[in-house]
């Protein structure tokens, strides 16, 4: 897919904000979160969402989880107004469909896709699926990306289905931890990934969430993996503003 930015216009990149119903801190990401996204429009061609935006998603025929509505209105008005919004379903949100495409006009992705941007070629996705950190990981994706198994737990009723995610999600986090501490880029799957595929064929920019750490790297003399971090804590993203890809942090405006 190409992009050529008009005079003055900018892309955004955010991932793994982890909205979750009833949570109070989750709602204070979310205000933080549409108080970004009215800060960005002003300039942004596009943004692109790189997964984990939702804790937990699934969406069944005629029911989709309660909450959010926030983000949702603010996206369907951004793309109103002539933004381009791209959604990367990451491992929380693997069961996105078409709700958001549908009523919202936002473009999903299931996978890494390439970009053309400005002449610059960008490789974008979420990164759970690119470079599976354990075994029991390995084993469950395929399962859980199953056409199969998505029409089987659409059989419970939402009252169960979404439940059990939602509190599946919370008790793996607890399990697992926010941010796997960095410790080499020996360890880093998502790097050792890039630097499989990079041999085979060029990229300006690898950009990537799923890490809950905002990183900078240079691959080599003309390529770079950039993180987005994420807006539990932190709250950084990146831009692209026509030459050069930018890791920042959002401050709120305390109004």
């Amino acid at each position: 897919m190409k992009f050529l930015l008009p005079s003055n216009k900018k892309i955004y990149f955010a991932s793994d904000l982890h909205l979750i119903m009833y949570d109070k801190a989750s709602r204070r990401r979310e205000a933080n979160f549409v108080q970004w996204l009215d800060m960005v429009k002003i300039d942004a061609a596009a943004i692109f969402l790189l997964g984990d935006i939702f804790d937990f998603w699934f969406e069944y025929k005629h029911v989709v989880p309660r909450g959010f509505v926030r983000l949702l209105g603010k996206l369907a008005e951004l793309t109103d107004s002539g933004i381009s919004i791209h959604f990367f379903t990451g491992n929380h949100d693997q069961w996105v469909r078409d709700y958001l495409s549908d009523e919202l006009n936002i473009v999903i992705h299931h996978h890494p896709a390439e970009f053309d941007i400005n002449g610059k070629l960008f490789l974008i996705g979420h990164g759970h699926d690119v470079a599976p950190e354990s075994l029991i990981y390995k084993v469950l994706y395929p399962v859980f990306s199953n056409r199969f198994f998505r029409m089987l737990y659409a059989t419970l009723h939402p009252y169960w289905g979404i439940a059990f995610g939602k509190n599946w999600s919370i008790s793996n986090r607890k399990r697992y931890g926010l941010t796997k501490p960095f410790v080499s880029l020996e360890k880093e799957s998502i790097y050792q990934y890039i630097k499989k595929i990079l041999p085979q064929k060029h990229f300006d920019f690898f950009v990537f969430g799923h890490r809950h750490l905002a990183l900078d790297i240079r691959m080599d003399e003309n390529s770079r993996y950039v993180n987005t971090g994420e807006w539990i804590e932190t709250q950084t993203y990146a831009v692209f503003d026509g030459e050069e890809v930018l890791s920042l942090k959002f401050q709120r405006n305390e109004k």
